[in-house]
């Protein structure tokens, strides 16, 4: 089996940012993950990539925040999405210019 892409969306969450969410189901787990995912999570302000969610081969689940690597632990696609998205509130919450 290939990987086959799952999703691929860009969703807009204000007018200057916007969420990218790929996946693929592969057939094998990368080296560093217990599972058949591999996944890029991106959260986009001002054209500067401030959020990421990822499991480069070798390196398994981990998230990119604030310029830190932080390990992140893999339950399932729906909680990957969720954790992204507080995540994502938390930071608009955190930088918001209101």
């Amino acid at each position: 089996m290939k990987a086959r892409e799952l999703f691929n969306r860009r969703v807009p969450v204000a007018e200057q940012a916007f969420a990218e969410l790929v996946l693929w189901e592969v057939p094998e787990p990368l080296s560093g993950s217990k599972h058949c995912c591999k996944y890029r999570l991106a959260f986009v302000a001002a054209g500067e990539c401030v959020l990421r969610y990822d499991n480069e081969a070798g390196k398994g689940d981990h998230k990119h925040e604030g310029g830190k690597e932080v390990k992140y632990r893999f339950v399932s696609v729906d909680q990957l999405v969720a954790d992204f998205f507080e995540d994502v509130k938390r930071w608009r919450d955190e930088n918001s210019n209101d």
